[in-house]
């Protein structure tokens, strides 16, 4: 993917990884639009970053993706890059009664918001001579952690999706690419501090730098062993037996 010159619309970009990453392309001199439900965050994320954009979107409404992309269509025909990266993270207990307001608000946030926001761009997008979709998902799409099922699961299925999506692409000019953070230090599970989650700046520069590949998943150095253990259910126990002992 070349890196200059493109007009990238992130959702969730006002916070952690989508801002860490609206910001390293804004630095590189493309036109870049945020988007996120808080008002205050995207606020301040563009006033630190003149030039850069944002429009105001509840990636769980279908209305309001939309309006937005009826409004980043009219307002910026140059569109050719979309990052799916909005997303929650609850800790949950699947072995006790469901919480019917946890899965709602994780499988709409994490799965249907990218599945919509796709839809309502792709067309356009296929529009450019070169375009580009960007689904975040999560090494614990391959490695679930107990503790946080619903949202592995969501994953899990974005990883799915997302396959599916670069088949049904392939003779477009739309690429279709993956990005599977490992733990980064952002707010997610309040992780800004946590010292066995990977630092933000770091996790961004590594990044970048597979963005400016052809790699269709994008696997930082630290998410390797994770993303080797796809389907290993052995592991899975010993990953999650690792996560329960004090520190």
């Amino acid at each position: 993917m070349k890196l200059t010159g493109n007009t990238i619309f992130i959702t969730g970009g006002g916070s952690g990884i989508g801002r860490g990453l609206a910001e390293a392309l804004h630095a590189l001199g493309n036109q870049v639009i945020i988007s996120g439900r808080r008002l205050g965050s995207l606020t301040q994320t563009t006033d630190a970053n003149p030039g850069m954009q944002s429009v105001q979107l509840d990636i769980t409404n279908p209305k309001s993706i939309a309006a937005v992309a009826q409004q980043l269509i009219t307002e910026h025909p140059a569109l050719n890059v979309l990052i799916n990266n909005a997303g929650v993270m609850h800790f949950d207990n699947v072995a006790g009664a469901v919480d019917e307001d946890l899965i709602t608000s994780t499988i709409t946030t994490n799965l249907m918001g990218p599945i919509r926001m796709t839809g309502a761009l792709v067309e356009h997008l296929k529009q450019h001579e070169t375009a580009t979709i960007i689904n975040v998902s999560s090494v614990l799409g391959f490695v679930p952690m107990a503790t946080t099922a619903v949202y592995s699961s969501t994953k899990a299925a974005m990883h799915s999706y997302t396959q599916s999506l670069r088949f049904r692409l392939r003779d477009s000019s739309v690429t279709v690419r993956e990005l599977a953070p490992p733990w980064v230090r952002t707010d997610l599970l309040n992780s800004s501090e946590e010292p066995r989650a990977m630092p933000l700046a770091e996790f961004i520069s590594e990044t970048m730098a597979i963005l400016g590949t052809d790699s269709e998943e994008m696997i930082v150095e630290r998410a390797q062993l994770l993303w080797s253990k796809i389907g290993d259910t052995s592991f899975t126990t010993q990953f999650n037996d690792t996560l329960e002992q004090p520190q």
